[in-house]
């Protein structure tokens, strides 16, 4: 018995809410960087060879797409060690350990680290909220396309001209007015939406925007673990100076 007591006080120091938020976050910042690094390379090579065929015309969209890979690596990197401090910062300010370490005594330092990653973690948890908005904005656009090619096919015996039915990407701001071709119509369409690069940039952006969303739920529970705990050392504060003679 009184190893699995042990074992249930050990079991019960574990914060599971930053345990599950971590595991969350973990795997929505996978998805969200994985997905859209290997998306974003898709994108720019449906442009290039189908709406964009002069260089210089997209030579600036090709420059920000080549940061924004560079800046999902730094993404990663962030959120791996932020979840790792998260967990931790977790185990040590959960009341269950607290009861495990007696010794435990809270300082004006450890309540100001507390008090830094509820900051911090409201603060990523607003930016992310604007990049799962932002990454459901190529899901849209793709989307459209691929609705206009689903909709060529079950229509098109009923059609006197399917060259009319065209996807201009100029309208959105991707490529400039004088980019060429800079849309596509009828069967070329039709091509478009049947290749590997649409078919796999399509469905990888979906996954990066659950991820995105993933990770914004991730930081929600961290949101609320890690003002827990800062109440909880705040009240130990309070408590430790009152029981002082």
């Amino acid at each position: 018995m009184g190893c699995f007591e042990c074992c249930i006080k050990c079991l019960g120091g574990v914060p599971y809410a930053s345990l599950v938020a971590t595991i969350l976050c973990f795997s929505g910042v996978a998805l969200f960087c994985g997905c859209g690094h290997v998306a974003l390379t898709g994108t720019v090579t449906i442009l290039e060879t189908h709406f964009s065929k002069v260089t210089t015309d997209h030579a600036m969209l090709t420059d920000v797409i080549q940061l924004m890979q560079y800046v999902i690596y730094g993404i990663a990197s962030f959120f791996f060690l932020y979840g790792i401090i998260l967990l931790a910062e977790g185990f040590y300010t959960t009341s269950a350990v607290k009861e495990l370490h007696s010794e435990f005594k809270t300082t004006i330092c450890g309540r100001c680290i507390s008090g830094m990653f509820v900051f911090l973690t409201y603060i990523l948890g607003v930016a992310w909220l604007g990049v799962f908005g932002f990454s459901a904005v190529p899901v849209f656009l793709f989307y459209n396309m691929w609705s206009t090619c689903a909709t060529m096919r079950t229509t098109m015996a009923n059609l006197t001209n399917i060259d009319s039915i065209c996807v201009d990407v100029r309208q959105y701001g991707i490529i400039p007015w004088t980019a060429t071709p800079g849309k596509a119509c009828g069967s070329t369409l039709g091509d478009i939406c049947n290749t590997s690069e649409f078919y796999l940039s399509y469905h990888l952006y979906i996954v990066a925007c659950a991820g995105a969303g993933a990770t914004v739920i991730a930081l929600l529970i961290y949101m609320m673990a890690t003002t827990y705990n800062f109440a909880v050392l705040k009240f130990k504060s309070r408590e430790d100076c009152c029981t002082k003679f």
